[in-house]
């Protein structure tokens, strides 16, 4: 693994890690003006992870490929 792919992979679980808090408010008593700001925060954390995850993918593609090449 890479240095690229190590840093990837640790933005991604800290992402999961700051989108807990937000899916628990979610899923709590609901709060309409807190809840709607949880929600938001949600989806943009989810689409930020989201985006990690496209990263990796490539990333490791990318791996793939010039081991492919090396051999």
């Amino acid at each position: 693994m890479n240095e690229r792919l190590a840093t990837l992979m640790k933005a991604r679980e800290r992402m999961i890690e700051e989108r807990d808090p937000f899916a628990k408010t979610l899923a709590g008593p609901l709060d309409r003006d807190r809840s709607e700001r949880a929600r938001h925060r949600f989806l943009e954390q989810q689409n930020l992870i989201e985006a990690i995850e496209r990263a990796i993918k490539s990333e490791l593609q990318a791996l793939d490929a010039a081991g492919a090449s090396a051999r």
